[in-house]
């Protein structure tokens, strides 16, 4: 276990996102099913997954989300979901959709999250992914 986190920690320090999500994993849940049963420490869990989401890394903008709701803090979670939705994360879409109906997030981030969700699908179509789809491959 040792030794992953220190692989992990240097892969992070080279830029790896992965490495950062794995981390986050680690320390913010460290005896959840992603831990590693080492000292809980989830302000460094967050971070590691800030990193990540600031270079793109789309769990980890929803992983930031989740963080934000576990604290109480419906609002910046609603955001954090808002980014990851709006590039096709359906676990992020769902979580706005389970805040809407809850009353912590209005109709109109609902609607502007499946909106982006619709675009983010929609540029991810292509024509030959769509003849692999109809001759099953």
């Amino acid at each position: 276990v040792t030794r992953a986190i220190a692989l992990w920690t240097e892969a992070a320090e080279l830029g790896s996102v992965d490495a950062h999500l794995d981390l986050g994993y680690v320390y913010y849940q460290p005896h959840g099913p992603h831990g590693c049963g080492v000292e809980e420490d989830e302000p460094r869990g967050v971070r590691h997954w800030q990193e990540a989401a600031m270079k793109g890394h789309v769990f980890c903008r929803h992983n930031l989300g989740v963080a934000e709701f576990d604290n109480g803090n419906h609002e910046l979670a609603v955001q954090h979901w808002m980014i990851s939705a709006k590039v096709g994360f359906q676990r992020s879409l769902n979580g706005i959709k389970e805040m809407f109906v809850k009353g912590h997030a209005t109709k109109a981030q609902y609607a502007e999250a499946l909106r982006g969700f619709g675009d983010a699908a929609e540029e991810m179509k292509s024509y030959q992914r769509e003849e692999a789809k109809r001759v099953g491959v």
